[in-house]
């Protein structure tokens, strides 16, 4: 996983297969191989995404533990 902080972008390699296309979904973008395999994902203004998944992990719900 790598971030570029001049960019705000988080990126995590998933293979290293090679990448064919990429499909851009809200602020990700998916890099595929040819075989449709996700092989990269970008996370744009990650700073953001960032501190909106700390407010997910910080909510205060309880957590169902089985018996």
């Amino acid at each position: 996983m790598k971030y570029d902080p001049e960019a705000d972008v988080l990126s995590w390699e998933l293979s290293g297969a090679k990448i064919d296309h990429a499909v851009e979904i809200g602020k990700m973008i998916v890099h595929f191989s040819p075989k449709n395999v996700p092989v990269l994902l970008e996370i744009l203004d990650a700073s953001g995404w960032l501190k909106q998944s700390e407010k997910v992990f910080r909510a205060k719900r309880p957590i169902a533990v089985p018996a």
